[in-house]
């Protein structure tokens, strides 16, 4: 599992992550592989999940600080929605990191023949469920879904300013720093804090 995340983050491009090249540096063979894992796809999956739980400690610890700082109350929305991405847009920044075993396993579960290898990590989602109470706490008029649909909008953010960053810079020009963690995060959390915004009253309560 270390020779084959060790062989994706050196990789030039995806295809060069080849199960030759892993096996070699952990002195193995392909049968070996089959044996314990099932096939190449199979390690990648283990591989990404040990990846996976690094980077959702680092946001656990974040969330636990906040919470420290803030006892008895809640920690900041803001602090919240940072604990939840700053991990993954610091990590995709920093070429040391094991991002892309992430990104690796995105462009494997796009071209798969076998997608079933890959839903129980691509569906997963309880470690972004953990983050849903906190929210609630400052947004008590919103339901879980309506929660997890404003999760779902700030990870959309952030993939697509990661993902996509000529298309963020050709709609933002010069004036957001895309090579920058910090600002990154801080300009996603001032777009999502106002999605836990309460919904003003009709216009007939405030007339009366």
């Amino acid at each position: 599992m270390k020779a084959c995340e060790q062989v994706i983050c050196e990789a030039d491009h995806f295809d060069a992550a080849t199960l030759r090249k892993i096996t070699a540096r952990a002195n193995t063979t392909a049968s070996a592989v089959s044996y314990h894992f099932g096939g190449q796809e199979q390690l990648l999956v283990t591989v990404a999940e040990r990846v996976y739980q690094r980077l959702n400690a680092e946001r656990l610890s974040l969330l636990n600080r906040a919470l420290a700082r803030s006892a008895p109350k809640p920690p900041r929305l803001a602090d919240i929605i940072e604990a939840m991405v700053a991990p993954s847009v610091r990590w995709a920044l920093d070429p040391s990191s094991s991002h892309r075993v992430l990104a690796h396993l995105t462009q494997s579960a796009k071209s798969t023949q076998h997608p079933e290898i890959y839903r129980s990590i691509v569906l997963g989602v309880e470690h972004h469920r953990q983050f849903v109470p906190h929210f609630r706490s400052h947004a008590p008029w919103l339901s879980d879904a309506e929660i997890g649909w404003r999760i779902a909008c700030v990870l959309a953010i952030r993939t697509q300013v990661l993902s996509a960053r000529p298309r963020t810079r050709a709609l933002t020009g010069p004036a957001f720093p895309l090579d920058s963690a910090d600002a990154i995060v801080a300009h996603i959390v001032a777009v999502a804090v106002p999605m836990f915004a309460h919904p003003p009253e009709p216009s007939h309560h405030r007339n009366s």
